[in-house]
């Protein structure tokens, strides 16, 4: 390592290296720039104290916790890279000094009334291209039925929806997790509709995106997510029943979830051998991501709740 090179310049060394071992890198080539305009405007070349890192990484008097255990991680990972170009003079933080807290928000949860009021109301959209009502149902709808990641059903081409057999084939979204995901009819149903509209006024081809917007050119995360929020301002959904300020399209997936943990509690099924499936469909890295959603939900968590109390008396003869 050259005594001179600025820390910018080996931050993005250090970039291209582990992007160049197949690391996506989202959060580190955000704050990494930041940290590293940190030291070139204290002149520093040398190697990195411990205090230095963390005087940066307090910096920012709202940041939450969280955030800060953000910024030591990625710090962190350079530390380490200058610390073995150098001989071990720059010091790596102890992670410890400031361990990541996880909090999952409770999300909203749709109604199944909710749900129609959605679809409904996409019918009332403004037609800036012939397809854009019909568009949003369908998407909308997809989303609800299935619990895809937006960027999942966005993502989706021509070929990876099978309508013979009602199958989507996910390939390489979140964790870099490929599945197939099983449609109920009516979804298929619903997809036919919208393809067979897609290919009268676009076309069709393999590589296409199945989803369009104006032009038939690919249908933007943002554009979808205005479209949303536009949708729950006319129906005067301004204020949600999780720990977020208003609903979200990501809600869809989180409703489905419950949903179908919901209907298998009341209809007292297996859970515990039901949610791993569940969670292969959802495209979860872990069970425990799963789980989540019964801690999550008032009411299966007071279904929960009762069971282990029938349990906990069974075992204590009866007694509470």
């Amino acid at each position: 390592m050259k005594q001179q090179d600025t820390m910018m310049r080996q931050a993005r060394a250090y970039l291209k290296y582990r992007q160049a071992l197949g690391f996506a890198l989202r959060t580190s080539e955000i704050l990494l720039p930041q940290f590293a305009q940190f030291l070139d405007r204290r002149g520093k070349r040398g190697p990195i104290t411990t205090d230095l890192t963390l005087h940066w990484v307090h910096l920012p008097k709202t940041a939450t916790r969280s955030s800060k255990a953000n910024r030591l991680s990625v710090a962190r990972g350079f530390a380490r890279y200058l610390a073995a170009r150098d001989g071990g003079r720059t010091e790596v933080p102890d992670w410890r000094l400031l361990p990541k807290v996880f909090y999952n928000h409770r999300p909203h949860l749709f109604s199944e009334r909710h749900l129609q009021e959605l679809l409904a109301a996409t019918g009332r959209m403004i037609r800036t291209y012939p397809l854009r009502p019909l568009t949003y149902r369908t998407l909308f709808g997809l989303l609800a039925s299935t619990g895809l990641r937006v960027c999942e059903a966005l993502n989706l081409k021509c070929e990876h929806v099978d309508l013979e057999n009602g199958i989507l084939r996910i390939e390489l979204t979140k964790f870099k997790k490929s599945r197939l995901v099983p449609m109920h009819p009516t979804a298929t149903r619903a997809l036919h509709r919208y393809a067979t509209a897609r290919d009268r006024e676009w076309g069709h081809a393999d590589g296409k995106p199945f989803f369009v917007g104006r032009r038939g050119a690919v249908l933007p995360y943002s554009t979808v997510r205005c479209a949303f929020r536009t949708l729950c301002n006319d129906l005067g959904w301004r204020r949600g029943n999780g720990d977020w300020p208003r609903p979200r399209i990501h809600d869809l997936r989180h409703s489905f979830a419950c949903r179908c943990l919901l209907r298998w509690c009341r209809d007292h099924e297996d859970v515990h051998h039901r949610i791993a499936a569940l969670s292969t469909y959802l495209g979860h890295a872990r069970v425990t991501d799963t789980y989540w959603y019964l801690a999550s939900t008032p009411e299966l968590l007071a279904i929960a709740g009762g069971r282990f109390e029938r349990f906990a008396c069974s075992e204590n003869g009866g007694r509470p």
